[in-house]
């Protein structure tokens, strides 16, 4: 089990070296534009803000030649006087990305007013955590526990009812269930918010408590759209389950039927159904980009909406990095309880 770990952890690890060197190459040339054109930006202000350096330059030329050598300077301080495809320039940038230092967002800013892109992102991410996991959590249990009601009855009124309810879920989009629960529930009986988003800061004593209220709407959305998926999913994973002959033997002595698909069923579907667990966990941390923009939800998802259109890329590169530390942790967490309930895969047999 431990070369097993071991085995997996550096894999992991060598994943998202090359998520991080495949980010920055996309996106370098770019990135390399906006820095500098940032400390150009940044140079002129300080200069600006103190109207005695200007004044004591007898010509124009002295003065632009005085700025321009400040800012080959900060280039520099910074490696930006070399190519960003040089090998110190992309080992320095991974080395920052993988100490969360991901630099400050061009255009963004926390609402706390603060451009440094780690502060932005985990003011974003407990919001999300809060929602899509919640909702995930909500999605399984009830999917579990119907999806395994189904495989035991099979053919039944319950099962034609899950296998037409996963099917018709899945085929509407969340964001036009979305907007049809907003209209319902925010124009029409007026119960919910339309936007998700509190209207009083987070400084505010009340402002968990309006966090909570303000996210009831998506979430109820989020998870009458997902948990007929996963019923069926656990359905298929437990219908072959119930015809093998342990299942059999059981029944013929006569052990509580429930008991038999809670318990004995149910665990040895447990390996598909905790590895997909374990991803729709790890995977809900990024939310949903059109989920999060229709009900204006503060979270990862409308954070990458935002930075996306503005194309401010130090945000861009910082989420994507926390997010696939995130679910490369996930399947790293199914991997080990995969091998757990499994012994022949952390075996290799």
């Amino acid at each position: 089990m431990k070369r097993y770990v071991a085995t997996r952890a550096v894999t992991m690890f060598g994943v998202l070296m090359i998520t991080l060197l495949i980010t920055i190459s996309l996106v370098g040339s770019n990135m390399d534009v906006i820095l500098k054109q940032g400390i150009v930006f940044q140079v002129r202000a300080e200069i600006t803000e103190n109207p005695a350096i200007a004044d004591s330059f007898s010509s124009v030329s002295e003065f632009e030649e005085f700025v321009q050598n400040q800012i080959n300077q900060r280039y520099e301080i910074l490696g930006l006087d070399e190519p960003w495809y040089s090998p110190q320039r992309v080992g320095f940038t991974m080395y920052k990305i993988l100490l969360l230092d991901f630099g400050h967002a061009t255009f963004l800013t926390s609402d706390a007013g603060s451009s440094d892109v780690k502060d932005i992102i985990f003011e974003k991410l407990p919001r999300t955590i809060l929602l899509f996991t919640t909702a995930t959590i909500i999605i399984s249990i009830i999917g579990i526990f119907l999806g395994a009601l189904s495989a035991s009855k099979v053919g039944s009124i319950v099962d034609r009812l899950t296998s037409s309810f996963a099917i018709i879920s899945s085929s509407f989009p969340v964001w036009w269930i979305g907007m049809l629960m907003i209209f319902l529930f925010s124009f029409t009986y007026q119960i919910f918010p339309a936007r998700a988003t509190p209207d009083i800061p987070p400084s505010d004593p009340g402002y968990i408590l309006s966090l909570l209220y303000h996210m009831t709407l998506p979430l109820i959305t989020i998870v009458m759209i997902g948990f007929g998926s996963w019923a069926y999913l656990v359905r298929n994973f437990m219908v072959g389950i119930m015809q093998e002959d342990f299942i059999m033997a059981k029944k013929t002595i006569g052990i509580n039927q429930k008991k038999i698909v809670y318990s004995h069923a149910l665990k040895n579907a447990a390996p598909p159904i905790v590895t997909i667990l374990a991803l729709s966990l790890s995977g809900s941390l990024g939310g949903a980009i059109i989920t999060e923009a229709v009900f204006d939800w503060p979270g990862m998802g409308r954070l990458y909406f935002e930075a996306i259109t503005v194309m401010d890329l130090p945000v861009i590169i910082g989420s994507t990095y926390i997010l696939t530390v995130f679910f490369l942790i996930g399947i790293f967490i199914a991997d080990l309880l995969y091998g757990y309930f499994d012994p022949r895969v952390r075996t290799g047999t």
